[in-house]
């Protein structure tokens, strides 16, 4: 077995994943933009609406990284009873977590709405997504599944299915049915379930002969929940440090003296963004095959997929810092060549371009290191450090502010990202922690 060959059939896939969802909120902002007489405000409910279900989804995703590294693992020892039960825990848990949500809907989103200041348009939008909650959280649950079994294909199939009837729906709800952003909620709950009922039925036509009978007591049995939900405990604590970062960074850059910074912050932040739709590509398979080595004791081809994960996250880092160096004004052009004051954003965001530059290389490493650690389960690792380089990130920001401004946020975030990884490593004894289990 080729390594490259295998690491690059688990990540492109996932990278296409990921590709589809920021061309899917180009297209509903797009809608809501061209829908009713005023595009701004119909354009701000639509953003205030999908930040609370960005929200709601960070903090659910813990359900298929909790599912993904157990299932690889029981997939390498060869253990394909134990992947059944998996896939029924994930599946549990998610309907648990899916019914929840929809019985606390309202306090979470009347309050959403009041901490948010959304308006009468974005409650309406709230009311009618909610009822996709459920098939996203199940979504998450079955991915992790797919990836512990080493086959990424499926979900990058389900994504791609889910984007364009998200778009297609849209148009039709909104202009059509006249429905405005309603109608990209509905094309929402609509796309989601559809996503479900595809997953599941190439759930089995792919798996039918690997899955096994379930036995209840064994899927509930009171050891492998507790390993499950103490997994998924460190993943929740470590999304909450994740959401408190971001959060903060755009709450930090709305409150600057120059009121253009938050425009640039999130141009340049955007960037940022599509370097690391690339590197999760490479995570997610770094996860992959990290549990599946550490599950067969395959100590060799482990530390040769960790090693060899770490050398493509390098490279993709490397060539996005060239990318930034020459095209960076054009890339920011993309989303502001149409707008009054291009010329002005642009020059603003030129003066903290160094950091957009810099940041590939601080984040070439903790991407991968949390797939390497989600597939050898060992999230106290994620979440100690997460811990610290938060209060770094906080530390920092505070303490540099009245000296350089907005290059003490960029320099808080770019040390957050890398110490995410830095940590990770020496925490792990320079990884030495991850190949004993093997």
């Amino acid at each position: 077995m080729s390594m490259n060959r295998e690491i690059l059939r688990l990540a492109l896939p996932n990278i296409v994943s990921n590709i589809t969802v920021p061309l899917m909120g180009i297209a509903s902002t797009a809608i809501a933009g061209h829908w009713g007489d005023d595009s701004a405000a119909t354009i701000g409910a639509l953003a205030i609406g999908v930040s609370i279900f960005n929200f709601i989804y960070w903090n659910c995703s813990f359900v298929r990284m909790g599912t993904s590294g157990l299932t690889a693992q029981a997939f390498g020892a060869g253990d394909l009873h134990e992947c059944t039960n998996m896939l029924v825990r994930a599946i549990a848990v998610a309907i648990a977590m899916g019914l929840l949500m929809l019985l606390l809907q309202y306090p979470i989103g009347e309050a959403a709405l009041w901490a948010m200041n959304g308006d009468e348009m974005t409650r309406s939008y709230y009311y009618a997504r909610i009822w996709a909650v459920p098939a996203g959280i199940l979504l998450f649950g079955l991915n992790g599944w797919f990836t512990g079994m080493q086959n990424a294909v499926i979900p990058m199939c389900t994504a791609v299915t889910v984007n364009v009837i998200h778009v297609a729906c849209s148009l039709w709800f909104a202009f059509e049915f006249d429905l405005g952003i309603v109608g990209i909620a509905y094309a929402s709950v609509l796309a989601q379930w559809v996503g479900v009922a595809l997953s599941v039925g190439l759930l089995f036509w792919k798996f039918r002969r690997v899955l096994t009978s379930v036995v209840w007591s064994e899927v509930f049995d009171l050891q492998p929940l507790k390993r499950f939900f103490g997994i998924n405990r460190d993943i929740i604590l470590r999304t909450f440090c994740i959401v408190a970062v971001y959060t903060f960074f755009t709450g930090a850059s709305a409150r600057m003296d120059d009121p253009m910074l938050l425009a640039v912050n999130t141009l340049l932040l955007q960037l940022f963004t599509l370097f690391s739709y690339m590197n999760d590509g490479f995570a997610y398979a770094a996860e992959a095959l990290t549990g599946r080595f550490i599950g067969a004791c395959d100590a060799i081809s482990l530390r040769k997929s960790v090693r060899s994960c770490l050398l493509w996250g390098l490279g993709v880092s490397v060539v996005f810092v060239g990318f930034y160096l020459v095209w960076w004004r054009d890339l920011l052009g993309i989303f502001v060549s149409d707008t009054a004051n291009a010329a002005p954003l642009i020059e603003t965001a030129g003066r903290y371009i160094v950091w957009i530059i810099l940041i590939p290389l601080a984040c070439s490493m903790p991407f991968i290191m949390d797939g390497i650690m989600v597939g050898a389960t060992e999230t106290r690792i994620m979440r100690n450090s997460m811990f610290l380089a938060t209060a770094v990130y906080f530390a920092l920001y505070y303490g540099g502010y009245w000296l350089i401004g907005n290059n003490a946020l960029w320099l808080a975030f770019t040390a957050y990202m890398f110490l995410r990884g830095a940590l990770q490593y020496a925490f792990s004894n320079r990884l030495q922690r991850i190949y004993r289990k093997a």
